[in-house]
């Protein structure tokens, strides 16, 4: 007997199924039942190509056995098995079942942590919930095995015989587990969240059955076996006689979870390509939506036979968090994965397929669209810097926060309140809405009345904002590298400018090489002194170049902006104490920095300024 001991975190999950998680036992049916028929799904593929399985008579089936008086039920198909290698990997390992991820986002709500366990590819394990010994007997090849264990942190897998392929899995109940032997409970589940599986799934069972009248009364035990789910897959029947509640059941079986979709579309198209889909939107975005490691949600079929569930390039990769089916019938049945990389036909389905996905979550209002974008803005964004295709789209979707207006808004919301003769959308770049608020840059549009985008997710924005360049013919414009609104004559301007001279080159002397130039400021108000990018300097758009390659930014040459009308400028021009004027300068220059979320160059310094000052300041 081969007796092996679970990993560490299988070993805290078993621990978790039989001690904690009791609220949503019954799923452990919709997990089981889930399995087999991605069992029967893969062995569907190979009995339909592959030569050596043509003269087999098959026809892929579940059944389930309640056995009240053992306290027992049991899984089975008919589908491709598992040998020894697989039953180590799918049941005894963490490298299929992405147990650690699942242990990572529990919540320490039972309720809502059992709804996790489908989406981590835990399921099987959900049957300790209910079990105190679990045998799968399962055969691939010429060799059957038997996985044992009672969940306690060992199993065991043994050669045995099995005529047949397939698995079956027995289910010894725990002692207060009877309601999982009643055949109107097992129906309720099927009906509930299997009802959808393409195959049929037949429950045998015995049950008492009385039979005449008075002294010919008699009660005797029967066999009895019916098919309890409906057999049909989803996606091939015609919208007009599905309902919304069809669309729901089927998304929960698929997501292995109780939640409502956000959004679902069914399409069928005829013409040069045929096919079918049916895409849903989760509520909530999947635990690995930003890891580089994401599965897809889309599985492919062709003519109803399932092909892939993990072929990543059938949506574009920043619509990850779309679930549902693609069904060809124009592809070959063996066709391989290279093939499908290349194929016409399915560029064409994930071309179209895009458009219908983008056009309706476009659609979305209200509670529906909020829910949309705190889950996905992001990735929205990843589809504006790749997607050239459906970039308007994408565009109409996005939203950012707003110097004028309470929550998000889109770009045209700004373009219809904006100046229509100026045709310029105004934005700001920073760590967040707080950085963003107090940039003494929106000052004057603040002034002026001019609503200013507030894009705070500096990490995606510096990336994907100036790739949009414009939203239908008004150009976008960063507020950080052009002129303000103008508060003042030219003649008024220039006879500041003209007096703030002297001022400007002590500055510079003071500053050196640490600025590339100061000015006069036309955008202040309450500020003494603001920093701004040069963007007509060649390292400007060699840092946005690095920062598409993602490798360190070289240093942006700054400009250092003063308010000539600000007290602290007009004292910093009257003092002759040369100490003190260099430390206040450097001073307001760090500060700026801070106020813009940069980093001042020398930190130690900066403080070293601030107490020498503040020293003074009691003398």
């Amino acid at each position: 007997m081969a007796k092996h001991q679970y990993q560490t975190e299988i070993g805290q999950l078993l621990h978790l199924m039989t001690h904690s998680l009791y609220s949503n036992k019954e799923i452990f049916v919709r997990e089981l039942i889930s399995n087999a028929s991605d069992a029967l799904d893969k062995f569907n593929y190979f009995y339909l190509t592959d030569d050596k399985f043509k003269n087999e008579e098959w026809s892929g089936a579940i059944t389930i056995n309640i056995d009240k008086d053992d306290n027992s039920i049991s899984i089975a198909d008919n589908g491709i098995g598992m040998d020894e290698e697989d039953l180590l990997n799918n049941l005894g390992t963490i490298a299929k079942s992405g147990t650690k991820s699942f242990i990572e986002n529990l919540t320490g709500d039972a309720k809502k942590d059992s709804t996790l366990i489908g989406q981590f590819g835990v399921g099987f394990y959900s049957v300790f919930m209910v079990a105190k010994q679990v045998d799968v007997i399962t055969k691939k090849g010429s060799q059957a095995y038997k996985f044992s264990s009672d969940g306690t942190g060992e199993f065991d897998i043994v050669p045995v015989t099995k005529d047949s392929r397939g698995t079956v899995i027995y289910i010894k109940l725990k002692d207060e587990e009877k309601e999982f032997t009643s055949p109107w409970r097992i129906k309720e589940i099927i009906k509930k969240y299997s009802n959808h599986i393409a195959y049929p799934i037949t429950l045998k069972y015995k049950e008492d059955e009385t039979t005449g009248e008075g002294e010919n009364k008699e009660t005797k035990e029967v066999s009895k076996s019916e098919q309890v789910n409906s057999a049909k897959a989803l996606w091939t029947l015609p919208k007009g006689e599905l309902k919304k509640e069809d669309y729901s059941e089927f998304y929960k079986s698929i997501s292995h979870g109780d939640e409502e979709p956000l959004l679902y579309l069914h399409n069928k198209a005829e013409g040069a390509n045929e096919y079918t889909t049916l895409f849903y939107i989760p509520r909530k975005a999947p635990m690995d939506l930003y890891r580089a490691d994401w599965e897809s949600g889309v599985k492919l079929y062709v003519k109803r036979v399932f092909i892939t569930d993990s072929e990543k390039e059938l949506l574009p990769p920043y619509l990850r968090f779309v679930k549902g089916i693609i069904d060809s019938s124009d592809l070959p049945l063996n066709v391989s994965r290279e093939i499908l990389q290349e194929n016409r036909i399915l560029a064409n389905i994930k071309q179209a397929s895009t458009k219908k996905i983008l056009q309706a979550i476009s659609k979305l209002e209200g509670e529906d669209l909020d829910i949309f974008i705190l889950q996905y803005n992001r990735v929205i964004k990843e589809g504006i810097y790749s997607d050239y295709t459906n970039k308007e789209l994408l565009l109409d979707i996005v939203r950012y926060k707003s110097s004028t207006q309470e929550g998000l808004v889109s770009f045209a919301d700004y373009i219809s309140r904006g100046d229509s003769e100026k045709k310029e959308i105004y934005y700001i770049i920073a760590e967040n809405e707080k950085v963003a608020k107090a940039s003494p840059l929106l000052e004057a549009y603040k002034k002026a009345g001019i609503e200013v985008l507030i894009m705070d997710d500096k990490e995606v924005d510096e990336i994907v904002t100036p790739m949009i360049n414009s939203y239908k013919e008004w150009k976008l414009q960063d507020i950080s590298t052009i002129d303000a609104p103008v508060t003042k004559t030219p003649e008024e301007q220039e006879a500041v400018n003209e007096a703030m001279k002297p001022l400007i080159e002590k500055i510079k002397e003071t500053l050196g090489d640490e600025v590339k130039d100061v000015k006069v400021s036309s955008r202040l108000i309450d500020s003494a002194v603001c920093i701004l990018k040069d963007s007509s300097d060649p390292m400007a758009s060699m840092a946005h170049m690095f920062r598409q390659m993602g490798q360190e930014m070289p240093q942006i040459p700054l400009i250092l902006e003063i308010n000539a009308e600000h007290e602290l400028i007009a004292k910093l021009s009257k003092t002759e104490n040369k100490e003190l004027f260099d430390d206040m300068v450097w001073i307001l220059l760090d500060s700026a920095k801070i106020t813009e979320g940069l980093e001042v160059k020398d930190g130690a310094a900066f403080a070293k300024r601030v107490a020498s000052i503040g020293e003074k300041s009691f003398k």
